[in-house]
C-alpha cells in the first residue's frame, strides 16, 4: 500500500458558500444537511483531518451564517478555518486563500459537497501535484454524448474517448494557484473550478485517476444515491 506523505504540506480549501439553487426539498444548503447522521460538510472534512499530510483545513462559509455556524458548531471545528465566502465560488477560494500558512506549499480545493471522497484519490492526486505542479482527478465519459441546438435537434454525435469529467480535490503548488488567480482576477467567475484558472495561465494540468463514486451532490437525487451508497458501505450491527 503507498504511503501517505507524513510532511503536513498541504492546506484544503472547502468551498461552502454556495446557493444550492438546485437542490430542492430540503430545509438547508447541500452542504449543511444531515446525510446518515452527519452532516455532508462535516463527512468532508473528516477525508482530510485523518491524513498525515493536511497542515490546514479552510471551510469557506456564507457570510451570513458564519456566526452562527462558529457558534453551533464550535466542538467540530478543532483544527479547521472557518472563512466567509464571496459572491463566486471562485471568490470564495480566494478568501480561502488568505487562510493558508505562508509557508505551506502545495494546495487543494475539494468541493465540499463531495462526502465520498476517497483515500485513493487524494493520495494520487496530492502526489501528481507534488510532481508536476497542478493536477485533478476525472473519469472517463461513458455514455454517447450529442450536441444540441436550441430547439433541442440533435447537431453532432461527440467522440466521448478524449473527454473526462473533472472532480475534487484539485491540488495545486501554492506558487501556481495564486499566480494563476492575480493574473485571471478580472474573469474569475466565469471559471467553473481552479483548473480552468491554471489552464488559462498556461500551466499544463495533469490529470489522474478519479473514482465514479466520488460524487458532488447537487440535486436530491444525488443525496439520495449518497445515502445509498453510504448505506451499502456500512456494516450492519451485531445482532
Amino acid at each position: 500500500m503507498k504511503r501517505v506523505s507524513d510532511m503536513r504540506d498541504f492546506a484544503v480549501i472547502l468551498p461552502a458558500a454556495g446557493r444550492s439553487t438546485r437542490f430542492h426539498g430540503f430545509s438547508d444548503a447541500k452542504p449543511f444537511v444531515d446525510l446518515c447522521g452527519t452532516p455532508v460538510w462535516q463527512r468532508t472534512v473528516q477525508a482530510f483531518a485523518r491524513r498525515s499530510d493536511v497542515r490546514r483545513i479552510i471551510l469557506v462559509l456564507p457570510p451570513d451564517r458564519l456566526d452562527t455556524f462558529r457558534s453551533q458548531h464550535a466542538g467540530r471545528l478543532d483544527g479547521i478555518d472557518t472563512v466567509a465566502g464571496g459572491s463566486s465560488r471562485a471568490a470564495s477560494v480566494v478568501h480561502g486563500m488568505q487562510a493558508v500558512p505562508p509557508d505551506c506549499p502545495f494546495v487543494a480545493v475539494h468541493d465540499a459537497a463531495r462526502p465520498l471522497v476517497s483515500d485513493r484519490v487524494i493520495d494520487t492526486v496530492f502526489d501528481a501535484a507534488r510532481g508536476s505542479g497542478a493536477a485533478i482527478p476525472g473519469i472517463p465519459v461513458t455514455s454517447t454524448v450529442k450536441r444540441v441546438n436550441s430547439r433541442g435537434l440533435i447537431e453532432q454525435t461527440v467522440d466521448r474517448r478524449p473527454l473526462r469529467l473533472a472532480q475534487t480535490p484539485q491540488a495545486f503548488a501554492r506558487s501556481v494557484l495564486e499566480s494563476a488567480l492575480r493574473k485571471a482576477a478580472d474573469t474569475l467567475d466565469a471559471c467553473t473550478d481552479e483548473a480552468a484558472v491554471v489552464e488559462a495561465a498556461g500551466h499544463p494540468v495533469t490529470m489522474t485517476a478519479g473514482c465514479p463514486l466520488n460524487i458532488k451532490i447537487t440535486t436530491a437525487d444525488d443525496f439520495h444515491l449518497a445515502e445509498r451508497l453510504l448505506s451499502a458501505a456500512t456494516p450492519p450491527p451485531p445482532s
